[in-house]
């Protein structure tokens, strides 16, 4: 045994913390501004990428695509953008804030109609929530959240958008569209099918919607990433076959 005079031990120890706090600061965070309905599934691949991947520290930030994009305008840094539609990963592409050559759509989705699980007012059609008995429809916000302007398509398509709008109550993301019909806030509600799969025990899905865009993931590396390389080992991983399986076993379709 080595022995070691008790005055040696302050320097010791005082090593040994520079040592851990240096490894520590070596990791390689990468932040990963992803679209709010892929929250759960990502922190799970997460979690796996990180365990496999031990010098790589990921800091998700969840959010509506538009809310995100605009805080990459103001000068986030963001080193992989995930939107949940075409229209604003377009949008950062045309001004320049992500990289073209880097763009994969790693999912896809489907909009769903769904009302509170228990005490729902009778909704079997889109056409039912015109009814007296449902005053409250949440919908995402047109200007910043893709599911509002899929749910609008919808239902221009079936002409029902004007004799809706007086009742709509407009949510900052798909997740509290979410929340709105859990808590029994309002009548009905137009999510992604995956969120609907959160919250079972909360809200019952009442019919796919039609009459919008193809629902589509697609993801970029930033312009200003300082973590290019390692982004885009991220997002292949995305793409790799276990992850896949992941994002299919939570309900998301094939990119």
């Amino acid at each position: 045994m080595i022995n070691v005079h008790w005055r040696f031990f302050p320097r010791m120890l005082c090593a040994l913390l520079l040592g851990g706090a240096g490894l520590a600061a070596s990791a390689q965070q990468l932040t990963v501004s992803a679209a709010a309905s892929l929250t759960n599934v990502l922190k799970t691949l997460g979690a796996r990428y990180e365990a496999s991947h031990p010098g790589v520290k990921l800091q998700f930030n969840f959010a509506a695509s538009g809310v995100l994009i605009q805080q990459i305008v103001q000068g986030a840094p963001v080193d992989l953008f995930i939107s949940a539609d075409e229209e604003t990963m377009a949008r950062g592409i045309d001004q320049k804030l992500l990289d073209p050559a880097s763009r994969r759509d790693i999912a896809s989705n489907q909009v769903v109609l769904i009302v509170p699980a228990t005490g729902a007012v009778p909704v079997a059609a889109l056409a039912d929530l015109t009814g007296a008995a449902v005053k409250r429809v949440a919908i995402g916000k047109l200007a910043t959240v893709p599911v509002g302007r899929y749910t609008k398509q919808s239902l221009d398509a079936a002409k029902l958008w004007t004799a809706l709008e007086p009742k709509f109550v407009y949510a900052d993301s798909v997740r509290q569209v979410l929340d709105y019909v859990a808590r029994g806030e309002v009548e009905a509600g137009f999510v992604y099918s995956t969120d609907a799969g959160v919250m079972p025990d909360k809200v019952k899905t009442v019919m796919r919607v039609d009459g919008h865009a193809p629902v589509h993931y697609p993801a970029a590396i930033t312009a200003e990433s300082r973590q290019k390389a390692a982004a885009g080992e991220f997002l292949a991983y995305l793409l790799s076959s276990s992850a896949q399986d992941a994002l299919g076993k939570a309900g998301f379709g094939k990119p």
